[in-house]
């Protein structure tokens, strides 16, 4: 399974989110970024860039939230979420 093997190599959903969070910011910086470096190429190939990047982002929302799960079965979630969840049931 990828996903325990993943766990098993220290990523945690954390990370895949953060990973998501990233690629959404860096997708707006590879748009920019070919506008301005490919002037010639236009608007079409800076659009391509940032759709490229930005299709990246459901991914790693995906693996998070497969990691979450696993993690939720295996017990190892961190005591931040763990504070969390305590605090939404709470209120």
């Amino acid at each position: 399974m990828i996903i325990k093997k993943m766990h098993e190599k220290g990523v945690r959903s954390e990370h895949a989110y953060m990973a998501a969070m990233a690629s959404i910011g860096f997708s707006v910086v590879a748009w920019m970024g070919s506008l301005k470096m490919e002037p010639g190429t236009g608007l079409a190939r800076a659009d391509r860039w940032g759709i490229f990047v930005g299709e990246w982002a459901p991914t790693f929302f995906g693996l998070g939230l497969a990691l979450s799960h696993y993690e939720q079965h295996d017990g190892t979630l961190t005591a931040d979420v763990h504070e969390f969840r305590q605090t939404q049931k709470a209120s």
